[in-house]
């Protein structure tokens, strides 16, 4: 996979883990840039080992489903996407704005969810791992660091508008998978 489609599908990935630092910044009186610090360490680790499991999975199994990989790519990137874009909609999610381990260690898991299902796919697309985790880690911790920092000076304005473009993003890889094996591009 090239780096241009890695820099976005990590883009596309970070904005869960980013509109969720969005929404706990809210909830601070005051900047607290150690929050900001454990936003970014907890999502971005997570971001990173999530893709690592799910690239071992998905290479394990790849010789068993060579011939539809381009197709279980895109149906990952699609429904993970669509159902951002669907959440993106939603306005009665609870905010948590505690910095709390058990709070970020749940919301870490929950938001890298995506990332494991997408580590299979760059399993079956047989792309650099070390390379693709260490982009997706890196920008998930840059953009949930500033996630909290943002959220707190502008309130929930951006919060589902990060999902959705994450969703979209997520949806248009999917696409230009399928449409490159297919050889439309």
């Amino acid at each position: 996979m090239e780096t241009l489609n890695l820099i976005f599908m990590a883009i596309g990935l970070a904005m869960d883990a980013f509109a969720v630092s969005v929404c706990k910044g809210m909830g601070q009186s005051r900047m607290q840039w150690h929050n900001a610090l454990k936003a970014g360490l907890f999502f971005g680790i997570f971001q990173t080992l999530m893709p690592l499991l799910g690239y071992w999975a998905g290479s394990r199994f790849e010789h068993l489903i060579e011939a539809a990989d381009h197709w279980i790519a895109f149906g990952f990137l699609g429904f993970i996407g669509g159902k951002m874009i669907v959440e993106s909609f939603r306005s009665d999610r609870p905010v948590d704005c505690s910095f709390g381990f058990r709070s970020m260690l749940i919301l870490a898991i929950a938001t890298s969810i995506d990332a494991l299902a997408v580590g299979i796919s760059l399993g079956f697309l047989q792309t650099d791992i070390v390379r693709a985790v260490i982009l997706i880690g890196s920008v998930t911790f840059v953009l949930s660091f500033a996630g909290v920092k943002l959220g707190h000076v502008f309130g929930s304005r951006f919060s589902s508008k990060a999902e959705l473009l994450g969703g979209i993003i997520l949806v248009l890889i999917g696409v230009k998978i399928v449409l490159e094996h297919t050889g439309i591009i």
